[in-house]
């Protein structure tokens, strides 16, 4: 990033008064930073972990309009999602791509079922479409899908939605927010809420690096924290009701041999009525989700037996190779900030998929709800919406066409593309150190010179925000993302000058966290020893 973590906590010392203090930095925490930095506003970010820690790491990589809330009749959100589904393919061309999704089908009743909606779904993409749907023929289904159980296949139904990769692009925001002005922090956890009478003019933060606490003056603060909202409104009225039903969602990795294939596999309604997806990212395949109502949060949640059995025999049913247990490479958990129902039904498909933008007394905005895709569209109703609260000066949105950093049509063909144009960046590094052209393990094509970049360029604090966030490999391939750790803890060191204690904690902290992502394997831990590891950044 243009300011790296060090010269942006510079701003917290200052006695000023910031205009917008967000707290939360998910998608929609990010994008409110954008929006409000874009417009003019002296804006401040906090995030008590790292970007996309929870819920915005941890999606089914879809930027999508939802063809299953078309299905149960949300018209409207769907339209506005396939909008922004447009906005994001034109405004972050690095991380986002046209994805052929195939519905297979075992009779001409489903065909015609499906292709009729999706022909409304077309319809109401309008300009921004990604293309049309059509039916295939069951010899035209089992080209595009090739390791598909075709056994009473009668054909199927293609449309187009798009993928992405979710904390990539959550970095790539941040960074945007950064050049428009705005100063983003990670590790800065909010202890509580100033207030000058009745109304919040502030945050009492802590940086987590250094345990230095601040008292930070706002003219409006917005709780962006997702699952975490009611943590912060309990801070401005204890005991205020709970506005937010965490919903668990929960993906296996498979190798791409399950299904070599550049479409998508989508199954619409599945034995629980739930959509699964199985999705080629990153030349693996990602096999999801399960909708699972929780009533406890967490910044790392894990995946129930019960959650990682349904989708292994979901996708038994329509995979020629069955996978088990032993074939899975990592799962993970995540938790969507679904809006509280009325009453405790304990469904979470009875509650709201839409963003919601709650007022307290105290002027604290809250926005929940939501989803990746229409990130961009909840950050501007919430800049909207603080500046009547805060009476601030009149500003326009700008976030329609505003680039995401990074964002670029021109291809190199390899996995740099993923860093859109900073690519030219970490060419050059290795130009100056050969060294750092080498890779960091022999089944993936990352080189050490990545590690360095992301450390110095992208506020990585931590081997887990280097290995699961910035290069992904700890949601494809956790054994290797293990086995990477140790060269990756001795490369950030040399960055951030950092002693051999300071290795040997991230690289054991890794490992605790990473047996997590692992399914009934002893994975093979990389002994910790000086003499082993690198030594040049």
């Amino acid at each position: 990033m243009d300011r790296n973590r060090e010269g942006q906590i510079k701003d917290l010392e200052k006695d000023i008064q910031w205009d917008i203090v967000v707290i939360g930095g998910g998608a929609t925490g990010l994008g409110c930073a954008v929006d409000a930095a874009s417009r003019g506003f002296k804006t401040l970010l906090v995030e008590q972990s790292d970007f996309a820690k929870g819920t915005s790491s941890r999606s089914t990589k879809l930027v999508h309009g939802g063809v299953r809330y078309l299905a149960a009749g949300d018209v409207a959100l769907v339209y506005e999602a396939l909008r922004e589904r447009g906005l994001l393919l034109r405004n972050a061309a690095h991380l986002v791509k046209k994805q052929p999704f195939i519905i297979p089908c075992f009779s001409i009743f489903e065909q015609l079922k499906y292709v009729v909606g999706l022909k409304l779904y077309d319809w109401l993409s309008g300009r921004f479409s990604f293309g049309s749907s059509t039916i295939l023929n069951k010899k035209s289904v089992e080209k595009a899908l090739p390791g598909l159980d075709s056994t009473k296949l009668r054909g199927g139904v293609e449309y187009y939605d798009g993928q992405f990769d979710d904390a990539r692009l959550a970095v790539n925001i941040a960074q945007t927010a950064i050049e428009q002005g705005a100063t983003v922090l990670n590790y800065i956890k909010v202890e509580g809420l100033l207030k000058s009478g009745a109304r919040v003019n502030g945050v009492a933060v802590r940086d987590l690096e250094t345990q230095i606490t601040y008292n930070v003056k706002a003219k409006a603060v917005i709780n962006a924290t997702g699952v975490f909202v009611d943590d912060i409104l309990s801070m401005d009225k204890p005991g205020a009701k709970a506005l937010v039903r965490p919903s668990q969602g929960v993906h296996i990795v498979l190798d791409k041999s399950f299904m070599p294939a550049d479409a998508a596999l989508m199954i619409p309604e599945t034995s629980d009525g739930r959509v699964l997806f199985a999705v080629p990212w990153h030349n693996y395949l990602v096999v999801g989700t399960t909708d699972t109502p929780l009533d406890k949060n967490s910044l790392e949640p894990e995946a129930l037996q019960q959650e990682i059995d349904f989708i292994l025999q979901t996708a038994a049913l329509y995979l020629a190779k069955k996978p088990t247990e032993k074939d899975v490479l990592s799962v993970f958990a995540g938790l969507r900030p679904l809006a509280a129902p009325t009453k405790n039904t304990g469904k979470t498909k009875e509650i709201s998929r839409s963003h919601k933008l709650i007022v307290s007394d105290t002027g604290l905005v809250t926005i929940t709800g939501g989803k990746w895709t229409t990130y961009r569209k909840m950050a501007q109703d919430t800049i909207d919406q603080v500046i009547q609260v805060a009476q601030l000066s009149k500003a326009v949105c700008k976030t329609e066409a505003l680039a995401i950093h990074g964002s670029t049509t021109k291809k190199l063909g390899n996995h740099l593309d993923f860093y859109g144009l900073d690519a030219a960046h970490i060419q050059n590094l290795i130009k100056k150190e050969p060294n750092l052209g080498e890779l960091l393990h022999p089944k993936f094509p990352h080189y050490l010179a990545e590690v360095v970049w992301v450390t110095k360029n992208e506020m990585a604090r931590t081997v887990e925000d280097v290995l699961a966030r910035r290069l992904r490999i700890l949601f494809v391939d956790a054994q290797a993302a293990i086995e990477m750790a140790p060269k990756v803890a001795d490369l950030m060191a040399s960055v951030l000058n950092q002693n051999e204690e300071w290795k040997a904690q991230q690289i054991g902290n890794f490992i605790t966290l990473a047996k997590q992502y692992l399914l009934n394997k002893h994975p093979v831990t990389p002994t910790y020893k000086e003499d082993q590891l690198l030594t040049k950044a």
